[in-house]
């Protein structure tokens, strides 16, 4: 099954975890919709052919949707309902903290085993180095501010490029260094329009365009309010980019399908051992497990040395 958002590489876990289960003679079912298929029993059995030429995709074949339903204790049962009538005796969930939030409870009320496969954009869960689809998006997040980088210098002009990562700035901080962001707004760091200021005023004699990439927000307003602040204090003219949903499509680089094929694979294998209701994730390149309520109850920590770097670099 796939829930929540859609991440570039959801394909190929689709793919591995369906081909690694039918090589150890199990039989696979896809749930499709998410965890509103699974409770209005939406399933499609999948066999090797099913996931022919899929790897190469984004999206997801299975789809994806979120589902209030599920969020009720009547809804979960309804689920386990469907799962027993059809012969189902475990879940793989890939997606994100709140897939596993759902799966550690419907765990704990029904006993149906499950193991979750990380898979968003964001990469802010423990217990992985990388997230299925965040190489991707910050890949095409790259690809799309080079481009951009191109336009601020002709004009002489100052960019403010919101990127997505709900309420974490991985994507923000790893896409500010590599095209050589001078200002990156993330969440975790108070934004300090003071120090923005004094960047422009230093700036001002040898260098006329900038790229600031502002990380979105819940808590705040994005990059057009930025922009609108910075220019009530110093009168610079400002375009503002938000890249949005183009980060969460497109074809998944080689590393996300490294990456999903090999937890995808180790996921049939830990339900095939028994292990139950956690995370597979990848660490310092080895495959590791990690207590699946720890994934959406513990923050994942930005590595605040790229922060310091960031701001070195950006002169």
């Amino acid at each position: 099954m796939t829930s929540g958002g859609d991440a570039p590489g959801m394909n190929a876990a689709i793919r591995a975890v369906t081909r690694i289960a039918l090589l150890n003679g199990l039989r696979v079912v896809g749930v499709r919709h998410g965890y509103s298929g699974l409770v209005n029993g939406d399933f499609s059995e999948l066999r090797a052919f099913s996931v022919s030429n899929i790897i190469q995709r984004g999206g997801t074949i299975l789809k994806t949707a979120r589902s209030e339903e599920f969020r009720t204790p009547e809804g979960r049962a309804k689920a386990a309902t469907e799962m027993r009538r059809i012969g189902l005796d475990a879940l793989v969930l890939i997606g994100g903290d709140g897939t596993f939030e759902g799966g550690s409870v419907f765990y704990e009320e029904h006993g149906f085993p499950v193991v979750g496969v990380p898979s968003t954009i964001d990469n802010d869960l423990v217990g992985t180095d990388w997230t299925i689809g965040y190489d991707t998006a910050v890949n095409t997040a790259i690809y799309n501010i080079d481009k951009i980088r191109d336009t601020a210098d002709a004009l002489e002009r100052t960019f403010y490029i919101e990127v997505m990562g709900r309420s974490s700035g991985f994507i923000a901080l790893d896409v500010g260094l590599s095209c050589g962001a001078e200002y990156i707004a993330i969440p975790e760091i108070e934004t300090r329009i003071d120090v923005l200021l004094e960047l422009f005023r230093r700036q001002r004699a040898t260098k006329r365009s900038n790229i600031i990439v502002v990380a979105e927000n819940e808590e705040s307003s994005g990059a057009l309010d930025l922009a609108q602040r910075v220019k009530r204090e110093n009168g610079i003219d400002y375009r503002v980019t938000i890249l949005g949903h183009i980060q969460r499509g497109g074809s998944p680089t080689a590393r996300d399908r490294i990456l999903a094929s090999k937890l995808g694979a180790a996921a049939v294998q830990s339900l095939l051992d028994g292990k139950t209701c956690v995370m597979v994730g990848e660490v310092a390149g080895q495959i590791c497990f990690t207590d699946m309520r720890t994934t959406w109850e513990t923050s994942k920590p930005i590595d605040y040395t790229l922060v310091e770097l960031a701001g070195l670099l950006a002169m």
